[in-house]
């Protein structure tokens, strides 16, 4: 695919999942990933601030739509010269962040609110480089990737003693996720690529609170939950907003299929 004649740029938002190393440019935050073991088998083994082994969903993406390597922070490209740097894409995702502002506060990462706030800044700065016009034309035939969810959900569990229905949660989540959406159209976004959670009850760090080892279920039920309901909203919003695009990745069954059947996902079985 040719990447430029396609899609003239890459923007992420997110959480872990998608930070290239945002992270690692917040001095007061408490969830970084800029040591060993992450980034084992990366390159030279290095760790970049990606709270991974090696390659991010963002690095993936990146390459299935024609670049050779993901865009990179936006707090790096600020620090670098935004101006110059910034035309095939910015990576906003940060760690432990959440569609709630209240999530990941106390740990000092960005939001999502911040993060479209920052896209903020590339756009005016875009529109300075290029003319509002040729600005407003990138954007639009630009990709918006977003994978969010998951810390939301962890800190409901880690702030609640009971818990209850789903859906009223849940549903404040896409309350939250509708905003963030329809600011990013406002601004000029068209064609979004959206990742949903994956069962994270399945996480060693919450599989320790299930007495048996195995994955905590009721996590995993409103994983199930959130992904149903952004198919929804997603839906509401497509004939809404005229010109939106999107696609929506349902990573809790290609995750849970890995994690159920691992062996159809062996090397031997991928050849």
């Amino acid at each position: 695919m040719m990447f430029n004649k396609t899609i003239p740029a890459l923007f992420i938002f997110g959480d872990s999942t998608a930070d290239v190393g945002t992270n690692s440019f917040l001095p007061k935050t408490k969830i970084r990933a800029d040591f060993p073991h992450n980034g084992i088998d990366f390159p030279h083994s290095r760790p970049t601030g990606r709270f991974s082994n090696g390659l991010n969903s963002a690095d993936f993406l990146s390459k299935l739509i024609g670049q050779k390597r993901s865009p990179q922070p936006y707090l790096f490209l600020l620090k670098a010269g935004l101006r110059k740097r910034m035309f095939r894409g910015v990576n906003f995702a940060s760690g432990g962040s959440g569609l709630l502002d209240c999530t990941g506060k106390q740990l000092n990462v960005v939001p999502m609110s911040k993060q479209i706030k920052q896209f903020e800044t590339v756009i005016s700065n875009l529109a300075l480089v290029k003319g509002r016009g040729a600005a407003k034309n990138i954007i639009a035939k630009s990709m918006f990737a977003i994978s969010v969810g998951s810390n939301d959900i962890f800190g409901y569990f880690g702030n609640q003693s009971t818990f209850t229905d789903p859906t009223i949660f849940i549903g404040s989540l896409m309350t939250a996720y509708e905003c963030h959406l329809e600011s990013l159209y406002n601004l000029g976004a068209r064609k979004f690529g959206i990742i949903s959670v994956p069962p994270i009850g399945c996480c060693p760090s919450q599989r320790i609170h299930n007495i048996t080892g195995g994955c905590l279920e009721i996590e995993n039920t409103f994983a199930q939950v959130f992904h149903s309901s952004l198919d929804a909203l997603l839906k509401k919003l497509s004939c809404k907003l005229t010109g939106m695009k999107y696609s929506l990745g349902n990573s809790y069954e290609m995750t849970i299929n890995v994690i159920n059947y691992p062996q159809q996902f062996s090397k031997s079985n991928m050849k």
